[in-house]
């Protein structure tokens, strides 16, 4: 009996030693978000952005072109967190939803927010199947929503302009959902790879529309940074404090272009990329922003 309680022992002063670092880091993590985090995550050429909000609520913008996604929002969240609020798939390019196919499979996701544009490789199919698979609440995206995501932080859908749900399109890119996020005073706006013809529909309809406030302090560069967008009108529209290029290191593109660089230099963004950055995370406050 005595051998059994001393064998005891140990094994209670593990678990509650266990138990102890459990709570410590519950009590620090939750500690840590009193502030907005953005963080573009390097999943090499594609998108893949992670958005914690101060209540706790958390946003997935595109998974990249692989599993890659997994093990960076794995560093990311605490080990008991297996949801996620809300995914935004931008278009259901390969470098965008192959990485959200992975997501879907491993992560509780409570909805979805895309345009229902068609489109025919096998990551697309399974993004289908598993949304209804799992019966994941699924809103379809158009210009003009806006949803409070609670403690000062609003999302605004500003494209696509149409309805895009079932159809096959010719320009994928361009029915990309670009969203701006608003915390207190500062901006960010993400905008998945858009090209030149739906940068100037958006200046267009920000004359006339009041959803469309262009001006940003963070711009995700368009496209990772192709020389067919991020036109002079619209940077200079956006004005960007801080650009963020989500490139991976020497892709086939040459992404980013000289030109795009050039152009975001001429408006004064302090310019940061995946290849050479790495893990790219912004913070904001509601008054101020920084790079982490």
């Amino acid at each position: 009996m005595e051998k059994t309680c001393q064998n005891i022992k140990p094994i209670f002063l593990a678990v509650l030693t266990a138990f102890a670092v459990i709570i410590w880091y519950a009590v620090f993590y939750f500690e840590s978000r009193q502030n907005l985090l953005v963080t573009f995550l390097d999943v090499g050429q594609g998108d893949a952005i992670f958005i914690e909000i101060p209540n706790g609520n958390q946003i997935l913008i595109d998974g990249g072109p692989d599993d890659s996604v997994l093990a960076k929002l794995g560093s990311r969240m605490p080990f008991w967190d297996r949801s996620i609020d809300l995914v935004i798939l931008t278009h259901p390019e390969k470098d965008h939803v192959a990485g959200l196919v992975e997501i879907l499979r491993r992560y509780d996701v409570d909805r979805v927010l895309w345009t229902g544009v068609a489109h025919s490789i096998a990551e697309f199919y399974e993004w289908e199947r598993l949304l209804k698979e799992k019966n994941i609440s699924a809103i379809y995206a158009y210009a003009g929503q806006h949803a409070r995501l609670g403690q000062g932080a609003f999302l605004d859908v500003l494209s696509p302009s149409g309805d895009f749900v079932g159809k096959s399109v010719k320009e994928l890119n361009e029915t990309s959902v670009v969203v701006k996020l608003e915390h207190g005073k500062n901006s960010f706006l993400f905008t998945g790879d858009i090209g030149r013809s739906t940068e100037y529909r958006m200046l267009s309809e920000s004359l006339n529309t009041r959803y469309f406030i262009l001006d940003t302090d963070v711009l995700k560069v368009a496209h990772h940074g192709s020389k067919y967008s991020s036109m002079e009108p619209f940077l200079a529209a956006v004005s960007p404090n801080i650009a963020i290029a989500q490139v991976g290191r020497k892709n086939r593109y040459g992404h980013p272009a000289r030109e795009t660089l050039d152009r975001l230099a001429a408006v004064g963004a302090a310019i940061f990329r995946n290849d050479t950055d790495g893990d790219i995370t912004i913070v904001s406050d509601g008054l101020n922003f920084w790079k982490k």
